[in-house]
Parts: structure tokens; C-alpha cells; sequence
């Protein structure tokens, strides 16, 4: 089992910045791809940003040019930089990372519990 540990939601005004942070830990033997994804009540999950184990990376449209990612591997730690947030970004955001419990193990799909970010005057 894999948990992951989200920290850095809360409330901005539109135009600020947050920073979320996210530790995974348990049993791991290597985590090819560590993301974010955020949900609004009454629609579906969806991507955010996603990062590999050797930094290939992936925006979603909408937050692109205003949101980074980064991971630390020794730490097992993803980050994501949040500027120029807008109303529309508001929304629980989640962790998820695929994780290998050994060399040969499946990759499986864990997720964090979300924390709340919300964008408003």
C-alpha cells in the first residue's frame, strides 16, 4: 500500500498563488508518473498535471503557462505551483501517483484524500 499525504490548499483571491505539496510513502519501489487532478462537485475528475520519474511532463490547456509541476524521486514528493489562479480553478485537488511495490510488480493507481483550493474575491 501506497499513501499520499496532500498540504497547501485553502483560499486566494483571483490572480494569487498557492502551492500544493504532496509525500508519498509505504511500500515503494519506484513511482513512474506522480500528478494532480481536481474534481467540482457534479463533474468528473480531471487531469491537472502530470509528471514522470524522468521529467517528462503534462498540462492540462487550461492551466498551462500558469501552473508547474516538479518532483523530488529521493523524496517521493510532487509539487505544483499555482498562479494566476482563477475562479474556475477552484476545486478539491488530489495527489495521484503509480507506484511499483517491487521491479516486476503491477503499477497501481493510489490517490490522496484532496484539499480544497478555492479562488474568490
Amino acid at each position: 500500500q501506497v499513501q499520499l499525504v496532500e498540504s497547501g490548499g485553502g483560499l486566494v483571491q483571483p490572480g494569487g498563488s498557492l502551492r500544493l505539496s504532496c509525500a508519498a510513502s509505504g511500500n515503494i519501489f519506484s513511482i513512474p508518473t506522480m500528478g494532480w487532478y481536481r474534481q467540482v462537485p457534479g463533474k468528473q475528475r480531471e487531469l491537472v498535471a502530470t509528471v514522470t520519474n524522468d521529467g517528462n511532463i503534462n498540462y492540462a490547456d487550461s492551466v498551462q503557462g500558469r501552473f508547474t509541476i516538479s518532483r523530488d524521486n529521493a523524496k517521493n514528493t510532487v509539487l505544483l505551483q499555482m498562479n494566476s489562479l482563477k475562479p474556475e480553478d477552484t476545486a478539491v485537488y488530489y495527489c495521484q501517483a503509480v507506484s511499483r511495490a517491487t521491479m516486476s510488480g503491477v503499477p497501481r493507481q493510489y490517490w490522496g484524500q484532496g484539499t480544497q483550493v478555492t479562488v474568490s474575491s
